[in-house]
């Protein structure tokens, strides 16, 4: 059988040990490359080619969403899957939207993941039980959110993280000005009155988890 080579991309180090433990245990899965920014990933992906990206949302270099635009970009028949601790439909939407095969939340079991992984390759999409019965459950109708597009929907993920304006600049290697004036459209956009009715309109129509 020939090896399904995944690359990984998060910005947390010990998740992707805690993947690469998982998938070693697996016959016929390697990991031939991890990155831990969008930037790394795009470099990864472009000298090992693999069968399978395994994609966080939230990471520094863009955010997740523009590597997945960027991968795509460059080969059309990229099988990502988004694995990501927002459990909210929305974001599982966008990113199938955006062309993943598959999104897994966080909170779901190992076995979880290894199903996606030979779903995909197998040339079908794939969500995670939890995800499918946010689905089931929920249905993303908001017009206005689905407006945003891969930066806003990247700066809004951040914001209703708690970051301010300053933090998310930093994250996504953009300047002040720049996270500021995305700030406004979004605002604009989803006629917000500020930040905090930005997170209640965000957690309302299921783009993150209400806490």
């Amino acid at each position: 059988m020939d090896l399904i080579r995944i690359l990984l991309v998060d910005d947390h180090p010990i998740v992707r040990e805690g993947y690469r433990r998982l998938l070693g245990r697996q016959p016929g899965f390697s990991v031939v490359a991890e990155a831990g920014d969008g930037e790394t990933a795009l470099a990864a992906f472009a000298e090992h080619r693999p069968d399978i990206v395994l994609m966080d949302l939230s990471m520094p270099g863009g955010g997740g969403f523009a590597a997945v635009d960027a991968m795509l970009a460059r080969d059309p028949q990229t099988r990502i899957i988004v694995v990501s601790m927002h459990q909210g439909a929305f974001f599982a939407r966008k990113a199938m939207e955006a062309g993943a095969r598959g999104f897994v939340s966080k909170s779901s079991p190992p076995d979880e993941l290894i199903r996606a992984i030979t779903t995909v390759v197998s040339g079908r999409r794939v969500l995670s039980a939890d995800m499918a019965q946010e689905f089931a459950r929920t249905s993303i109708e908001n017009d206005d959110f689905v407006g945003l597009t891969p930066r806003e929907r990247d700066i809004l993920l951040l914001l209703v993280r708690g970051m301010n304006g300053r933090s998310i600049a930093h994250s996504l290697g953009l300047s002040s000005k720049t996270v500021q004036n995305n700030l406004s459209q979004i605002r604009a956009k989803l006629g917000a009155s500020g930040d905090a009715d930005l997170v209640l309109k965000a957690q309302r129509a299921g783009f993150v988890p209400a806490t």
